[in-house]
C-alpha cells in the first residue's frame, strides 16, 4: 500500500518527465529499468530507493531535494477538501498548456495573459 511520501514523490517524479517531454520508457532506458517500474513508482505502487531517486535525479536533471518540494504541506493539507494546487500541475493538460505557451513569441503570450485574466473576471461578474 502505498504510503503519502510515495505518492508525492510518484507525483514529483511524473511532473517532472512530463515538464521534460520525456516518456516513461525514455526515462527508463536512461536509468536501465523498465517503463513498467516508472509507472509503478509514478502511482506509488513501488517506493522509490535512495540509490534509484539519485538516478532519476541525475537523469531528468534535478537536485534530489525536487521530489521532496512541497511534501511538508501536502502533507498537512492531505484530509482538506477541494483540489490540491499540486494536483492541478500534474495534470496533462496543464503541461501542455504551459509547454504551449512557452512556444509562443512574448506579444503573444502577454495577449493570451491577459485573455485568461479577462475570461475569469468575467466569470466572477456572472456568477
Amino acid at each position: 500500500m502505498a504510503t503519502d511520501i510515495d505518492l508525492h514523490l510518484g507525483r514529483r517524479l511524473r511532473r517532472r518527465r512530463r515538464l521534460l517531454g520525456l516518456t516513461q520508457q525514455q526515462l527508463a532506458v536512461q536509468v536501465g529499468i523498465r517503463f513498467q517500474q516508472i509507472q509503478k513508482y509514478e502511482c506509488g505502487a513501488n517506493r522509490i530507493s535512495a540509490a534509484r531517486l539519485w538516478q532519476l535525479a541525475e537523469a531528468l536533471e534535478t537536485p534530489i531535494s525536487y521530489f521532496y518540494d512541497g511534501l511538508s504541506e501536502a502533507l498537512e493539507k492531505k484530509d482538506s477538501p477541494g483540489p490540491q494546487g499540486g494536483e492541478m500541475f500534474s495534470r496533462k493538460e496543464t503541461l501542455d498548456l504551459i509547454q504551449a505557451y512557452y512556444q509562443l513569441g512574448e506579444r503573444p503570450r502577454r495577449r493570451l495573459l491577459d485573455l485568461a485574466k479577462s475570461l475569469h473576471t468575467d466569470g466572477e461578474q456572472a456568477a
